[in-house]
């Protein structure tokens, strides 16, 4: 049986969401990504809560950018979720990245979260 790309994607994000959990001390860092934008989220999944946000449809983010559609935009998103994340005592989160392939955007904001601090 052959899958669209859509369903590929659902297949991956149900696969992976069966795995990976936040929890109080290490919460699930979630990525969206559009065509247009990219979004991130941290997430305690025990209360259902998010914890802190970033994505490129911020106005002080998206006046940098040129774009939000490129790793340019998603490495700036993944600097601000990170110092959003740690002025909150969070540094531990399990990464999600929501049935994308770990490649492009989402690696550039994975990578621009460590750097701005976080581990996973």
């Amino acid at each position: 049986m052959k899958f669209t790309r859509k369903q590929s994607k659902q297949r991956r994000h149900r696969r992976i969401r069966g795995k990976v959990f936040g929890s109080s001390e290490r919460p699930r860092l979630a990525v969206y990504r559009s065509n247009e934008n990219i979004y991130a989220q941290v997430i305690d999944d025990t209360t259902h809560r998010t914890l802190a946000t970033a994505s490129s449809i911020e106005p002080e983010l998206k006046s940098k950018l040129s774009s939000g559609s490129n790793q340019q935009a998603s490495a700036e998103v993944g600097k601000t979720l990170a110092a959003r994340a740690l002025e909150k005592g969070i540094n531990q989160v399990v990464f999600d990245r929501g049935g994308n392939l770990y490649h492009g955007r989402v690696k550039a904001l994975a990578d621009a979260a460590r750097e701005g601090g976080l581990n996973f």
